[in-house]
């Protein structure tokens, strides 16, 4: 699993961060590290110029080979808070999509099963 972290002109993309940032989601993606082939990360901060309320935003993007890539962002007021939250947010997303994707292709899987069998049961009335 790839991550790539970018941050705005208004953020110190210090190594210590780039690093932080890196295990707090290799951490929320650890049982899905497999599945998830490069995860984007962007760290902003909305208005520069003010401190306080909810101004710092981190949003993540992981891409799943084959599928949609899956998107959550968090704005809080510190940057930490910012990045846990929203690698929390995209552990429970993941799960939810790739449960999503087993069960249906696990669906298409049973009914072409079925119908194959359907199809063999049939297979004598043709013979007849």
């Amino acid at each position: 699993m790839q991550i790539r972290v970018d941050v705005d002109d208004h953020i110190d993309g210090s190594e210590e961060l780039l690093v932080r940032v890196e295990g707090v989601v290799e951490g929320s993606l650890d049982e899905y590290q497999e599945q998830i082939t490069r995860v984007d990360v962007h760290l902003s901060r909305r208005a520069p110029r003010r401190h306080g309320d909810h101004d710092m935003c981190c949003r993540i993007e992981a891409h799943a080979g084959g599928q949609s890539p899956i998107s959550v962002s968090h704005e809080a007021m510190t940057l930490t808070e910012a990045i846990h939250a929203a690698s929390a947010k995209l552990g429970r997303a993941v799960h939810l999509a790739l449960q999503a994707a087993r069960s249906s292709g696990a669906g298409s899987r049973e009914e072409s099963d079925e119908m194959a069998g359907q199809s063999a049961s049939l297979e004598h009335l043709r013979s007849s």
